[in-house]
């Protein structure tokens, strides 16, 4: 009896030690489990066919930043598995500024990854047709952190413009027209002052300095007179080495450039698409009507395309040219003032039937 009861308590306790451990053995699953999903389940959710978002987090952000950035976003679907991951990767003192890239469906872990790392994708940011500085910060904004004024502030400082022995009307000769890889977090220093490494870059290829040299210009004044050309000549490329080489005949011969572009620049209205001979009196040192040699500045930001045409303009003997009749975007050229006067005359008359006043 005493042999059976032993047995019955023995077979007893081994089913409760059983059922300990397969509890125990649950717990762990269920804990695993649990702590897996925080870490490796998706957490990542975008309503719509992208493969993924593009998240900027700001310089001097914090952890609550970033947790307001996706809430606006809208694609966390569980902020406190998040939380947690991020502190136990340290994330939330470690919080790096810069724009991301964030794939559908990723999860915690890898999310985390992303940010704590630091890798961006590169912002390709593209500027051309630009007129000025202002209108120029204005689309570099729009790309990277920095805002426009603080782009305009750091192009306007006194000391770089002293560094480069420049004016504030000839800085804007320091940027080129091109497509730049740039970081979204970039500075408005960091900005100008890469903008200023590819603007000795591009002076620095041996063939434009010995074009340079040749036309006797400095690269300012060559950029000054490319914004006229390009302005002369927004249409028809091809024509441009022509206008520059009709620029540079005036300029030698001393004669005023007598330039409608730069009459609209002075006067500030863009939309004008005929200039009258009131224009031609306006005081300013951007009339090339009133006064002798190259504006004080360039009248707009010139393409690679306009500087170009300058360093490998035309030679001919031709010093006045009008706007074809026909307007194909092309150009009547002349050697003498009297052909001038008729081709500007055609012109007028064909202004007049289309009724375009101003």
């Amino acid at each position: 009896l005493y042999s059976s009861v032993k047995k019955k308590s023995k077979s007893k306790f081994l089913k409760l030690l059983i059922s300990f451990f397969v509890v125990v053995v649950l717990c762990i699953f269920f804990i695993a489990n649990h702590f897996h999903k925080k870490i490796f389940q998706p957490n990542i959710s975008i309503n719509s066919s992208n493969s993924g978002v593009f998240v900027e987090i700001p310089t001097g952000s914090d952890f609550d930043d970033v947790i307001e950035i996706l809430s606006e976003k809208g694609i966390l679907v569980n902020y406190n598995s998040f939380k947690w991951v991020s502190d136990k990767k340290n994330y939330i003192y470690n919080v790096k500024p810069g724009r991301y890239f964030i794939e559908n469906s990723i999860s915690n872990n890898k999310l985390v990854n992303i940010l704590r790392s630091g890798r961006q994708k590169v912002v390709k940011l593209t500027f051309n047709n630009v007129r000025t500085v202002n209108d120029l910060a204005g689309v570099i904004s729009k790309k990277i952190e920095a805002d426009s004024s603080s782009i305009v502030r750091e192009v306007m400082n006194p000391v770089f413009l002293k560094k480069l022995d420049l004016t504030r009307d000839k800085v804007g000769c320091i940027f080129i027209p091109n497509t730049y890889e740039f970081y979204w977090n970039t500075s408005a220093r960091d900005f100008v002052e890469r903008m200023l490494i590819e603007y000795k870059k591009f002076w620095s290829q041996k063939s434009r300095k010995n074009k340079a040299d040749r036309l006797g210009l400095n690269w300012y004044e060559i950029s000054v007179l490319a914004s006229i050309v390009e302005k002369e000549q927004n249409i028809k490329y091809d024509e441009r080495p022509k206008i520059a080489g009709l620029y540079l005949n005036r300029l030698e011969k001393k004669m005023k450039l007598e330039s409608d572009p730069t009459l609209i620049f002075a006067i500030g209205d863009f939309d004008i698409k005929r200039v009258l001979n009131k224009d031609k009196k306006i005081d300013s040192p951007y009339n090339t009507y009133l006064n002798q040699g190259l504006p004080p500045g360039p009248i707009c930001i010139p393409s690679i395309n306009s500087i170009d045409a300058v360093l490998n303009h035309e030679n001919h003997g031709y010093i006045f040219m009008c706007a074809k009749e026909d307007f194909s975007g092309y150009h009547n050229f002349s050697y003498d003032y009297s052909t001038h006067l008729v081709n500007a005359r055609k012109y007028q008359r064909a202004l007049n039937k289309k009724k375009i006043l101003r």
